[in-house]
């Protein structure tokens, strides 16, 4: 049976260790009030708010919220020094003195171990259970604000000043408590794709790249900080707990495209000792051939100021081309300058990371050296507009097999001038040569830069028009193309300008299952822009998703909901919704979903009704109150958290039960 790790409102386990907490991530020590009464309470006291202030560095997904609460447990100070100086004058029992900081000391402990998780704890872990966390911390808010309703301010003689400050606090704490949920759907998104098998695609590594700045996961001090705390998750749960065997596929991902692997290291094994960088990625990019993309033993100048390998340069210009590689435009000589300067810094460079120059250009597979990979390409691009046939089919499937293997052919391709042929064949009459270029230009926009030349070659109507016309093959793959195009920002605006919604829309309602998982993931992505999402509803976008929600066999229901959620901040998305008796199909899920299911379809509830109470008051006639009082109890974190705000609006709204 799998175990999914979740973090319980209280915290995990934690054993004591000795040592400053701004050196350790060890647990946190108790704080012994038996040690020397009130005085030491209050001493202790002041010292774990300077534990709790001493951290820095916090996970970026939680750093706002813990910057606050370290700001705010520091406004304690005073009032605790006051005390401390007043409270042998006043007429107040040590003993109800004692009862009051010791609630006060409990509320600061926790919030000492928030922090310092927060602080050293795995980064991925930390996004995955980001509901989790957040309730820890309007939990601490709660225990602090009730630690303090019993200060006895007058009767110690704390100054009227430190009062003010104090009850300054309390209210920050309960506007904080109050505070919406601002989830990153992006984000969530993205972790979706990514932890979701994709029938064997490759995860564009746009999404992994967005995905490892968000959680600053890129170099190797990052990296092995990551190791570190996952090698603590896995020690503490298991290597077969869900959430970890998920933690751990998504650092592998993080460790590959920033160039970093463990060698001969089993999956769930972690020592940042073991961490090492690729040769591949450890040569400075300045150093590498923009041809061959290896580190250069004869590097030389071109007439437009670029710098390549003497040897792929001169087998580029043997074979009639008269153009930079790098930048497409037009030698006006053939004359190679020796780049002695740079030959000095990576002989330099070598001889300092005891790296071996490669006596000739590195292998690639079975197709010999990089430079005659190069050359093959090449002569794949020129068949591309080959007035043979069968050598412009056998071209196309070449180069789409060459895109989808290596990412470093993908750069290749579009060095050598592939992408313009390959948009120019998406207006081909033959649907299977339409199919093998769109499926080409999909492999080949896993790359950034990628992205852009393809859109600015205009290919994004000629992608549309094969996903209304095409092949089921090639609607798929155009429907993932318009997905990994528009992880840029810029593209999904040119997407949905150039009516790009209406056919993923008609692809959501009568694709196949994979077709429709594309359009979906399409679909959302697109709809992060505000424009879109208008775009999206009048396309017709809900009504399929409804049905979704109601499709069990087809196993989108989560999907649904997370696109739902996103254009339930629409308002003609939420005045749909409800004419669609949505809400009576969402009780439905809370009642007999899974999990996960209850969970989304919660969120979804709450986000309406927060927007318009009458969605709420309907809920509450479909009988929604006693399941959510159920999910409270035994749903998952995320999930109780929605069903508690949710009730809490109710409790605002007429007709209560």
């Amino acid at each position: 049976m799998e175990r999914r790790v979740v973090i319980v409102e209280g915290g995990a386990r934690e054993s004591s260790v000795s040592g400053s907490p701004s050196s350790s991530c060890g647990d946190v020590d108790g704080l012994g009030s038996g040690s020397g009464g009130v005085d030491s309470v209050l001493e202790d006291l002041i010292g774990v708010i300077e534990k709790a202030g001493s951290y820095g560095g916090y996970r970026k997904t939680q750093k706002k919220e813990c910057l606050n609460l370290a700001r705010r447990l520091r406004l304690l100070v005073p009032l605790l020094e006051e005390i401390g100086e007043t409270r042998h004058a006043a007429n107040f029992p040590g003993d109800a003195l004692g009862a009051t900081l010791d609630r006060l000391r409990q509320a600061v402990v926790a919030a000492d171990k928030l922090l310092k998780q927060c602080h050293c704890g795995s980064k991925i872990y930390l996004v995955l259970e980001n509901e989790a966390v957040m309730s820890r911390f309007h939990a601490v808010y709660d225990k602090l604000n009730e630690a303090l309703d019993d200060m006895p301010y007058d009767e110690l003689g704390v100054s009227v000043e430190v009062q003010e400050q104090v009850e300054l606090m309390r209210m920050q704490l309960k506007r904080a408590r109050k505070r919406r949920d601002t989830q990153d759907m992006e984000l969530a998104m993205d972790l979706m794709v990514v932890l979701s098998e994709k029938d064997g695609r490759n995860v564009d590594n746009a999404i992994l790249q967005r995905l490892a700045n968000k959680l600053e996961l890129w170099t190797l001090c990052d990296l092995k900080a990551e190791t570190a705390a996952i090698t603590k998750l896995v020690k503490r749960f298991g290597k077969d707990a869900q959430n970890i065997r998920q933690i751990t596929g998504l650092f592998g991902k993080f460790k590959r495209i920033a160039g970093y692997e463990e060698p001969n290291a089993p999956d769930c094994s972690f020592s940042s000792r073991t961490l090492e960088k690729l040769p591949s990625f450890s040569v400075p990019h300045e150093f590498l051939c923009p041809i061959a993309l290896e580190i250069m033993t004869d590097p030389v100048i071109v007439a437009t100021g670029q710098t390549y390998e003497r040897e792929s340069i001169q087998k580029w210009l043997d074979s009639n081309h008269r153009t930079c590689p790098k930048t497409g435009q037009i030698l006006d000589h053939l004359l190679m300058v020796p780049n002695y300067a740079l030959r000095n810094l990576i002989l330099q460079w070598c001889e300092n990371n005891d790296f071996e120059l490669p006596r000739k250009a590195m292998s690639v597979g079975s197709n010999g050296s990089s430079s005659e990979l190069m050359k093959q390409v090449s002569c794949l691009v020129q068949d591309l507009s080959s007035s043979q046939p069968d050598a412009r089919r056998d071209a196309i499937l070449k180069l789409r097999a060459l895109s989808k293997v290596n990412p470093d052919n993908r750069i290749l391709i579009a060095n050598v001038g592939g992408i313009t042929p390959l948009v120019q064949l998406l207006s081909f009459p033959d649907s299977k040569i339409q199919e093998h270029a769109v499926t080409a230009l999909l492999n080949l926009s896993l790359n950034d830069t990628n992205k852009r030349v393809i859109a600015r070659e205009g290919a994004v109507p000629a992608i549309i028009d094969v996903l209304q016309n095409g092949t089921d093959e090639a609607r798929e793959n155009s429907a993932a193309a318009l997905f990994s195009i528009s992880m840029l920002d810029e593209n999904k605006v040119l997407v949905g300008s150039a009516n790009g919604i209406p056919p993923l829309v008609e692809l959501l309602k009568n694709g196949t299952v994979r077709g429709k998982k594309d359009a979906a993931t399409a679909l959302f992505n697109l709809s992060l822009l505000q424009a879109n999402k208008s775009r999206a509803i009048k396309a017709g976008v809900i009504p399929p998703l409804l049905d979704w929600l109601e499709d069990k066999n087809l196993g989108m229901i989560d999907e649904a909901l997370s696109i739902l959620l996103l254009l339930g901040s629409h308002p003609k998305g939420r005045s749909e919704m409800g004419q669609l008796s949505f809400i009576k199909t969402l009780v439905e899920i809370i009642k007999n979903g899974t999990p996960k299911n209850k969970e989304c379809a919660t969120s979804v509830l709450l986000v309406l009704g927060l927007h318009n109470s009458s969605f709420v008051l309907t809920s509450l006639q479909y009988g929604v109150y006693e399941h959510l009082v159920e999910i409270t109890r035994n749903g998952t974190n995320r999930a109780q958290r929605k069903a508690n705000s949710l009730l809490q609006h109710m409790s605002k709204c007429e007709h209560i039960p």
